[in-house]
């Protein structure tokens, strides 16, 4: 692997919907190129990038696999990441690792919302791109229909490289329109069989490799004026042109085929190698900025052997068996296996393990790495995805990944109280693999809180959990941290008064509360005068009313946005005691509470929602039924963004409801605002079911 020039390297991206097709494009690719000799299917569990059992029980991919082959003296590395929107963010990570990027489209689908978010993502980076039209071989697929959607929904102009010989059953051959050859092939072998173009197509065949011709020629004045000279361009000048116009993302070259049958894979294969760039190419045009650790100064590599290490992790696995890989992407210099590393993102020294290459769940140990090449590496011990790696003389710290933040989130319970520890464990393990998923423990409700990016992101962490750590869990609906306040400034005496024998205990106290405005806390203010009570005892009053205010008094939850006065009260010489000024204290603020009309306060949410525009009204309509309101509505491309205040209580199972009325097309995002007042109604439904829960605990 470290013998590799980095001109002879391809790292790409495969990203789609989910039910593209994108695995079985990997696997068909693997195949094409004879790096396997059979070709797996996903239904089958035969796939060499789908291998965990998560993904065979599901029949789609659940984590990032790398897939590193060789084709034409070129080493291909493959990065097939998740197409489920609820694993977007190991797709995100896998972009920050790649130099090029193929689009697996399925004209019937459409670009859905997982799919579109990850375009904005690669258009953000600026990734040069392929199409891949999978699916031909279905009755009603269209290549037309595939063009349009590029134009229409990805909003570039598609460059077709090839032509459909036919569509349907019986769909085995497309034209290469720059070998200007038919290109017949199907799974009972990899070989391809060339051909001349059929006269029926000849025209078609024309008409596009014209198009093809002048889109390349357009924008390059040497060889639009070779094209006006001669009439045509040959095969290396078109190359030449596509290369340039593909590196700085002028259109979009579109292939076709169909993976499960092997066919249109062979021509998708030669463009990955003679149209993508290296990563020696993608440097020369953007150097990887970054910042020095410690002083914050910015600093950039350009990606060359000769420049110091550095590297990005951008994918971490943890296996009880296997033991810790990180994926590195080697950005600058060389690196051997057992050298001695900066971790310059947490500022500690690293051994590195054993380096490998990777073909699914086969591993080959090598001895070094390269710039522009993706390594797993072996046994690091504080490294975590999204670190950056360098050499300890030249230190440097790239940008982190920019990763969603999750919208689900569920109460675990160990199925029995020895499995806590391992459940915890086992979960901070999946985060570091995956740090899309979140693990809490709330302190107000007592819940261990799970929390992902949807439904099936929560039941593969889960399923993983019990496979490799053998730890069951149940889950419930989590518990919503409601607060309580006062309406009305009120007054109330704390007398604690206790003779025991010997010194007893005296302390006297009146306070006044008093409301605030949302969001303001708790103030405590002394008003005491002419010695009422000896200033030394006033903080034991002062902490006597914080600790009554974690508990109010409707149904236990914490008290705020009061102002709590203490103004008068008396005290004994011999008795008194900071002790008991502090029970006084607390004695006066709960009675004071009662006499406050107390009430119950719920967390709102501020929550942005993307909606396709045909969905837009029942989203909107289903928000005002959550008892929510709408903040805007904002235009946003081919889905409209909508921002409202929803109380969290209406949030708790609002996935599921949202792909429901979207089709799957819809996502949203949440962060808490502020809290408010409930309406009676509902709390008092709130404090009746929390008087029986005590009762019920109290009992047991």
């Amino acid at each position: 692997m470290g013998e590799i020039r980095a001109e002879s390297v391809r790292n790409i991206a495969l990203v789609s919907n989910v039910g593209a097709g994108k695995t079985s494009l990997t696997e068909a690719l693997l195949y094409a190129s004879g790096a396997i000799p059979i070709l797996g299917s996903v239904l089958q569990g035969t796939t060499v990038s789908d291998f965990e059992p998560e993904e065979l029980h599901h029949h789609c991919s659940a984590s990032t696999s790398l897939l590193q082959f060789t084709w034409n003296q070129t080493a291909i590395t493959l990065v097939d990441s998740p197409g489920a929107l609820s694993l977007s963010g190991e797709s995100l990570s896998a972009l920050r690792a790649v130099d090029a990027v193929i689009i697996v489209l399925n004209p019937g689908a459409g670009v859905r919302t997982e799919l579109a978010r990850l375009w904005h993502r690669v258009r953000e980076l600026d990734l040069p791109c392929l199409v891949f039209v999978n699916g031909l071989d279905k009755e009603g697929a269209s290549f037309d229909a595939a063009l349009d959607l590029c134009r229409t929904q990805l909003e570039c102009a598609p460059i077709p490289m090839v032509l459909p010989a036919r569509s349907g059953s019986g769909f085995d051959s497309v034209i290469d329109l720059l070998d200007d050859t038919l290109i017949r092939s199907g799974c009972s072998s990899p070989k391809v069989e060339r051909a001349a173009v059929p006269p029926e197509m000849e025209q078609a065949v024309k008409h596009a490799r014209k198009q093809l011709i002048e889109a390349v020629a357009e924008r390059d004045e040497e060889l639009l004026n070779r094209y006006l000279e001669q009439g045509d361009l040959s095969r290396d000048q078109l190359v030449e042109g596509l290369r340039s116009d593909i590196l700085t993302r002028q259109f979009l070259p579109v292939y076709a085929g169909s993976a499960l049958r092997n066919v249109g894979v062979w021509s998708l294969l030669n463009a990955c190698v003679t149209l993508l760039p290296s990563p020696a190419e993608r440097t020369a045009i953007h150097s990887v900025p970054g910042r020095h650790p410690e002083t914050g100064q910015p600093c950039e590599r350009k990606g060359s052997l000769e420049e110091p290490f550095s590297g990005l992790i951008f994918k971490t696995i943890i296996d009880p068996f296997v033991g810790r890989l990180s994926y590195c992407r080697v950005l600058s210099g060389t690196i051997h296996a057992d050298s001695t590393v900066l971790n310059g993102t947490r500022h500690v020294r690293e051994k590195l393990g054993h380096f490998y290459t990777v073909l699914g769940k086969k591993h080959v140990a090598v001895s070094s790495a390269q710039a522009g090449e993706i390594v797993p590496i072996g046994k690091l011990k504080d490294t975590q995805t999204g670190d950056t790696l360098c050499h300890e003389s030249a230190p440097i710290c790239y940008p982190g990944l920019e990763l969603p933040r999750p919208v689900l989130s569920f109460a675990i319970e160990a199925k029995s109280k020895s499995e806590i520890d391992k459940v915890s464990l086992g979960l901070h393990k999946l985060i570091e693999e995956d740090p899309t998923l979140e693990f809490v423990r709330n302190p107000e409700t007592k819940d261990m809180v799970l929390s992902g990016m949807g439904q099936l992101h929560i039941d593969l962490a889960l399923e993983k959990l019990r496979r490799k750590f053998g730890a069951e869990v149940t889950l419930h609906t989590p518990k919503v941290p409601y607060r309580e306040t006062i309406k009305a400034t009120s007054q109330a005496q704390g007398k604690y008064k206790k003779q025991t024998g010997g010194h007893g205990q005296y302390g006297d106290c009146w306070l006044e509360i008093a409301p605030l405005a949302r969001g303001k806390g708790f103030i405590f203010e002394n008003r005491v005068v002419g010695g009422a009570i000896p200033r030394n005892f006033i903080p034991a009053v002062e902490k006597g009313v914080v600790e009554a205010m974690q508990e109010g008094g409707l149904s236990g939850f914490p008290v705020v946005d009061v102002r709590v006065t203490v103004y008068d009260g008396s005290f004994h010489a011999v008795d008194s005691s900071e002790m008991s000024f502090k029970i006084a204290g607390s004695m006066a603020f709960k009675k004071a509470m009662e006499a406050g009309h107390p009430v119950l306060l719920e967390p709102l949410m501020l929550v942005e929602i993307e909606a396709p525009t045909d969905t837009v009204g029942a989203v909107m309509g289903d928000i005002n039924a959550r008892r929510g309101r709408i903040v805007s509505v904002q235009a946003n491309d081919h889905a409209e963004q909508i921002k409202a205040l929803v109380p969290l209580a209406e949030l708790l199972k609002y996935a599921p409801a949202l792909n429901a009325m979207t089709g799957g097309r819809g996502s949203y995002a949440m962060e808490f605002a502020r809290y408010e007042e409930m309406p009676r109604e509902l709390a008092g439904k709130i404090i009746e079911e929390h008087k029986v829960e005590r009762h019920a605990v109290a009992a047991h």
